[in-house]
């Protein structure tokens, strides 16, 4: 198996959007996946581009990618934040996560951030047992809030 990790490019968004939604199905919440394929191509392409990604490809085929993005911790300084790190279910086992995922961490390092974070949900076992792999640090009593553009337009 020929695996080749590479910088995402904007023709990728396509497979990469298909991903994202594999992703949602997987955590029990396809119906929350809401971004267009334009508005993804513009947060990672446009004049103002909030992310960057690596892609895992097999043969020519993007099985799984890292998307990450700067996160400012006023308590620790500049911090990559992976939001989506997936591997499409016939891939997984391969070694191809362990590749992305070590291939971000050194994109941390290479930034010279001051660390690392990303989100688990609690009852995703594989996943824990991934990150355990490396020690991470797992937090416990943080509880995620957000607000959708209709909460925001009634403020």
């Amino acid at each position: 198996m020929n695996i080749n990790l590479r910088v995402a490019v904007k023709e990728d968004c396509v497979r990469l959007l298909e991903l994202v939604h594999e992703l949602a199905v997987y955590e029990k919440a396809p119906e929350e996946v809401t971004v267009t394929l334009e508005e993804f191509v513009d947060a990672g392409f446009g004049e103002h581009k909030v992310w960057d990604a690596f892609v895992a490809e097999v043969d020519g085929f993007i099985a799984g990618f890292a998307i990450y993005y700067t996160r400012y911790s006023t308590w620790k300084g500049c911090r990559l934040y992976l939001e989506d790190f997936i591997v499409t279910e016939s891939y997984r086992g391969k070694g191809i996560g362990k590749l992305l995922f070590e291939r971000v961490m050194q994109e941390a390092k290479d930034k010279g951030y001051n660390g690392m974070n990303w989100q688990i949900l609690d009852w995703n076992e594989p996943a824990l047992n991934f990150y355990n792999k490396y020690d991470a640090q797992i937090e416990a009593g943080w509880l995620n809030g957000s607000f959708s553009t209709e909460q925001l337009s009634k403020k």
